[in-house]
């Protein structure tokens, strides 16, 4: 398995990937992954197997916010290219690809490149279940959070530096 930046050629086969990971409420439209491709592709990374097929994937904005809002996953100019966060909007993996580490090894690209790119922290959202997850990498539980994404109840979840 390789971790590299998604290309515009993954893009049909990370939207299947986000389908199949969520609910239809909170999965990401074709349009949004295409957007945040095209906006932060530095900054979405995907798992790739031996014949350099995607089986997983992790994104996210950089922001100035500590805390990720909604309006983050629908309004790609929320994007700020110098922000101080690196936001995560999701980190998906194939079912039958999970328990093999692949998800541990996207995170961890991603807050590698969020400290060598001067960021102050990570921050995402996730649902009850997943905090003591989160809390392997560093990630502190910042509480009930604002966002009412796809109608579930979302925390905050805080990595910094």
């Amino acid at each position: 398995m390789i971790i590299r930046s998604a290309v515009k050629k993954d893009l049909p086969t990370i939207i299947a990937i986000e389908q199949a990971c969520f609910p239809s409420a909170e999965a990401a439209t074709a349009q949004s992954l295409a957007q945040r491709l095209d906006a932060f592709g530095e900054r979405f990374l995907v798992a790739v197997d031996d014949n350099d097929n995607p089986i997983g994937f992790i994104n996210g904005c950089l922001t100035n916010q500590t805390t990720i809002t909604d309006d983050l996953f629908v309004d790609i100019t929320t994007h700020q290219p110098d922000g101080a966060y690196q936001a995560i909007f999701g980190l998906d993996i194939l079912p039958s690809y999970r328990r093999q580490g692949i998800a541990a090894q996207l995170m961890k690209a991603l807050i590698t490149l969020a400290q060598n790119g001067g960021q102050k922290g990570v921050i995402l959202t996730c649902k009850e279940h997943l905090i003591a997850y989160y809390a392997k990498f560093g990630f502190q539980n910042a509480g009930v959070s604002q966002s009412v994404h796809g109608g579930a109840i979302w925390y905050d979840m805080l990595l910094s530096f």
